[in-house]
């Protein structure tokens, strides 16, 4: 799989990494350089879009630790028709997030300000993270979060296979690579 950013979202990405540029400079969002913010932060998270396409108009999809709006904003500018929260415990990263969804803009992007476990149940459809933490807590999280039954994908290093998968969910390993930080996976989990 070769992760892509969609043509037709060229120009909003462009204005989403310019803000950020703009926040960072304030608000120290990211250490990222700015040169490497495009493949790090938005084509990594394009490895996540063909994952959308089962899902009908209206699902819910939740990505836990969106920070900055990584992979959130991407995927609610892909797929227009999804109800996409970003939940993170970071005021000025969600603030961030706020602003990226009235500028650009995107009214289907929520941010949601809270921990996760104590945050109310989101019932998502659907849900991501990207580098956020063990598959125990990312699954122990997905278990309050998403409905019963729904997928959660998460955004890992090759070296995911160290971790411990918790009982009842099955993991199914979906490499990429990108041109200059190389391997990654997007492991897609499934409770059975």
């Amino acid at each position: 799989m070769n992760p892509a950013l969609p043509r037709n979202l060229a120009d909003p990405l462009g204005r989403f990494l310019t803000l950020l540029d703009r926040w960072n400079r304030t608000h120290a969002l990211t250490a990222l350089p700015i040169s490497e913010r495009r493949e790090e932060l938005l084509l990594d998270a394009s490895a996540l879009l063909p994952f959308l396409a089962p899902l009908g108009a209206g699902s819910r999809v939740v990505d836990l630790g969106t920070g900055m709006g990584i992979p959130s904003v991407l995927l609610a500018l892909a797929r227009p028709d999804l109800e996409v929260i970003g939940v993170d415990a970071s005021t000025k990263k969600l603030a961030f997030l706020r602003q990226a969804a009235l500028e650009l803009p995107v009214p289907n992007l929520k941010a949601l300000h809270g921990r996760l476990e104590a945050l109310p149940p989101l019932q998502a459809d659907w849900g991501t993270a990207k580098a956020l933490g063990s598959l125990e807590q990312l699954l122990g999280w997905w278990a309050r979060h998403g409905r019963p039954g729904a997928p959660f994908f998460a955004l890992k290093g090759l070296d995911w296979e160290r971790e411990d998968l918790p009982a009842g969910w099955t993991a199914t390993p979906h490499p990429y690579e990108l041109p200059t930080r190389g391997r990654r996976v997007v492991l897609e989990l499934r409770p059975f």
